[in-house]
């Protein structure tokens, strides 16, 4: 399989918010996909600055990226707050969860 980005999106809409149980992808929280080789870079961000759940989900970006054959030395994920997140980066499907 040759890994690309719409690969690696399709593999983060399983990843879920915790406290939301929405997809990371329809929260709109990913922001760009850079594929090098066989490594991968996310940048993304969080609905809140300093959220504590962070830890969970990279380790649910990293798992998910396991499935694809990338190791964990391989993926990169790059918190920005530039643009900041809020709803209007949500897709369709995340507001319809919400009731938005």
């Amino acid at each position: 399989m040759v890994l690309n980005k719409k690969i690696v999106l399709s593999k983060l809409t399983e990843v879920m918010d915790p406290e939301l149980n929405i997809s990371i992808v329809d929260l709109g929280l990913v922001y760009e996909i850079k594929i090098i080789k066989n490594k991968v870079k996310i940048i993304m961000t969080l609905t809140t600055i300093g959220c504590p759940l962070f830890s969970l989900i990279e380790t649910q970006i990293k798992d998910k990226m396991k499935e694809l054959k990338v190791e964990d030395k391989d993926v990169t994920l790059e918190l920005t707050f530039d643009p900041p997140w809020s709803m209007e980066k949500m897709s369709r499907r995340g507001k319809a969860m919400l009731g938005i």
